[in-house]
């Protein structure tokens, strides 16, 4: 029953999904509790994923089957994902574009995070970013529609887990008084990493049941690169890390995990 709870709260917490107060009320919350909500990061990632693949592949199925269809596929999708997660990560990536855009000092970077104002390097960092994932998910639809539906549900939560990767090796450097990261601990324990990776061995275990775990494989390597930049960025720039970095880093690790997908299926 507590495995449940602290799933639900992190549904709380990483989600839009709403929950009746009956609900709420028997989940409960504390400090401790929202630290152990962590842990299931990568299985919200298992219920978003799951939404957006199913939305993918019911669309190519119910739309007419012509050159657009994946493309028009691709947006419900990620219209979905952006919905149910109220374009959390998404907002995390303009944020940290913006501070660390610029050749700033550590201190000015941190400040420009905290402004909610989207300013021309978090604007661009959006539009690639979206443009981008339409772009990758649309070439996957092309080539195998089930494995478009499959590579959504697996991307959203390996990024996750390596969003949550970046919280055992760096600290968490934002404003205690106003940081997306507060309830959050400064670094996650190694209990709670490890029941994370349960979720990701579940979503491996589903993904390879239906495809090659060589393209599994590419795709994980590919976004574990991509993983290591915001690594080497984050511990230079911020020597930490801060809530928009970890949003960052989820987005970032999702598209390296759809083009790892293309570069394995092409090998």
């Amino acid at each position: 029953m507590q495995f449940i709870r602290h799933f639900l709260l992190a549904l709380q917490y990483f989600t839009r999904i709403p929950m009746s107060e009956a609900i709420a009320r028997w989940v409960g919350f504390n400090p401790t509790m929202q630290q152990a909500s962590l842990a299931h990061f990568p299985g919200v990632g298992c219920l978003i994923g799951a939404l957006a693949g199913l939305t993918f592949y019911g669309a190519t199925i119910l739309l007419p089957e012509t050159a657009a269809t994946p493309w028009v596929a691709a947006c419900l999708s990620t219209i979905v994902s952006v919905m149910v997660t109220g374009a959390f990560h998404e907002d995390g990536l303009a944020d940290m574009s913006d501070g660390l855009g610029g050749m700033v000092t550590r201190e000015r970077a941190l400040e420009i995070m905290k402004d909610s104002r989207i300013g021309s390097y978090g604007a661009v960092a959006l539009i690639l970013a979206l443009v981008t994932k339409l772009g990758l998910l649309t070439a996957l639809g092309q080539i195998d529609v089930v494995l478009a539906a499959w590579s959504l549900f697996a991307a959203h939560v390996f990024s996750r887990m390596m969003s949550l990767l970046m919280t055992v090796f760096l600290r968490n450097v934002g404003d205690d008084s106003t940081t997306k990261t507060k309830p959050l601990a400064n670094q996650t324990p190694l209990r709670t990493f490890g029941i994370a990776c349960l979720w990701l061995l579940l979503a491996d275990s589903l993904f390879i049941s239906q495809h090659s775990p060589s393209v599994l494989i590419c795709a994980s390597c590919c976004s574990a690169i991509a993983w290591f930049f915001m690594f080497r960025l984050l511990s230079r720039r911020l020597d930490g890390f801060t809530g928009d970095a970890l949003g960052a880093t989820q987005q970032i690790c999702e598209l390296a995990f759809y083009l790892g997908l293309l570069l394995g299926v092409g090998r």
